[in-house]
């Protein structure tokens, strides 16, 4: 196989850091065109394939896409088309102790106690911000939060460091999740180390259980089973301690943990679940974190078809999903875009190709809006259960829908 030539690499690499799809760049591009020029482009369709022919090397985009590849990369021409190695531009902070964000000096003198309640005011606007805007726009807002609670937890006395750990845990823990969704799970790890670090200085049982879980909760997306189940375990070893909402996070990812080891269990999995159910309505904690039994409609319905895929249980999950995204709110358009990906995955196995290719086509629209990584390795992991009829007119559209993810 021939090299794909640098100025390809380059196009390639800027367009994946910044978390874009093909049809995303597209998008972009046709954005930054001038009215007059605009007027002259092509389909987006049309636009999409030489994007694909760009990157694959076949030949030099010519004007005027030179200029709108400029444009949207914020690059000059010489160092986008020449010869010079692709550059790491992240568009969010990368490393825990590289972030300084704040243009002011460090803080000295006493810490207000009342800090610590103004940072917990500001957890839910940020859980519903990210519905709305995903993990690209709100990482830069909640990390340069996240660095003033650091800074002000150094320079305050006890209780109120105690109060600002306790804060920082869930600021970190959101970051961790941010950067979990938005695919960078080295960061993501980062943060959920952080966040336990902070939560073991803050003395808080219920904060350590929490810190775990978002533990648990990385090591499902890295597809390690015997790690989810251990954190998950560990998150209940002061179970008497625990409020009902830290015990029903521990007990759904020890659920989700043995869906995913090699000896499955259906009948353990609906255990934990079952207890988990039952702790639902006794939820009654003012903790600002930590709250998507409360947030997510049928919570423990979605965990448990989320588990029923990984145990081959299709036609179960499928039933849960039909349920849960029939009362679905739209304004949580990420998870249900998510949620119906989940979907589509186990009627590909059973099979239903017509209507995987209907909500394949309908949700692969949302990743445009969100950003979320998670939703398009969703989307991606669809085609493993359709190889059986891969090669039908269904099969062949399937493909077409999710290659605009490569």
């Amino acid at each position: 196989m021939p090299e794909v030539p640098p100025w390809a690499a380059r196009l390639r690499a800027e367009r994946r850091e910044r978390d874009w799809s093909q049809r995303d760049l597209a998008r972009e591009l046709v954005e930054a065109a001038s009215g007059e020029m605009r007027s002259r482009l092509p389909a987006r369709e049309s636009i999409i394939r030489n994007i694909k022919n760009w990157e694959a090397g076949e030949h030099q985009p010519k004007d005027p896409y030179r200029l709108l590849y400029c444009r949207v990369f914020g690059l000059e021409e010489a160092d986008l088309f020449g010869l010079a190695e692709p550059q790491r531009r992240d568009a969010v902070e990368t490393d825990i102790s590289t972030i300084d964000p704040t243009p002011y000096p460090p803080h000295h003198g006493p810490v207000a106690p009342e800090l610590v309640m103004y940072f917990l005011e500001q957890l839910p606007g940020h859980y519903k911000a990210d519905m709305w805007l995903g993990p690209r726009h709100l990482i830069p807002t909640v990390a340069t939060q996240a660095q003033l609670i650091k800074e002000l937890a150094q320079a305050a006395d006890a209780p109120v460091r105690r109060g600002l750990l306790g804060a920082g845990v869930a600021y970190a823990a959101l970051l961790g999740w941010l950067y979990q969704d938005a695919g960078d799970l080295k960061h993501s790890g980062l943060w959920r180390s952080l966040a336990l670090d902070m939560a073991h200085r803050s003395q808080d049982p219920q904060l350590i259980s929490y810190a775990l879980t978002n533990k648990a909760m990385l090591a499902v997306d890295l597809e390690d089973g015997r790690t989810v189940v251990d954190y998950a375990e560990a998150a209940m070893a002061d179970e008497s301690k625990l409020c009902p909402k830290v015990r029903i996070l521990a007990l759904v990812h020890q659920a989700h943990g043995h869906s995913m080891l090699q000896v499955k269990s259906k009948d353990l999995v609906d255990r934990l679940l079952d207890q988990a159910a039952d702790l639902v309505d006794r939820v009654d904690d003012e903790h600002p974190w930590g709250n998507a039994c409360r947030r997510t409609l049928g919570y423990i319905d979605v965990q448990r078809a989320t588990a029923y895929i990984r145990l081959g249980a299709y036609r179960e999950a499928i039933a849960l999903w039909d349920r849960i995204l029939g009362t679905a709110p739209e304004s949580a358009r990420r998870d249900n875009g998510v949620f119906w990906a989940r979907q589509a995955g186990a009627l590909a196995a059973v099979p239903e190709p017509e209507r995987v290719v209907q909500i394949a086509s309908v949700t692969a629209s949302i990743v445009d809006g969100t950003g979320s990584a998670r939703l398009r390795q969703e989307l991606k992991a669809i085609p493993r259960r359709a190889t059986a009829w891969a090669g039908t007119a269904p099969g062949r559209e399937l493909t077409e829908i999710i290659s605009q993810f490569a």
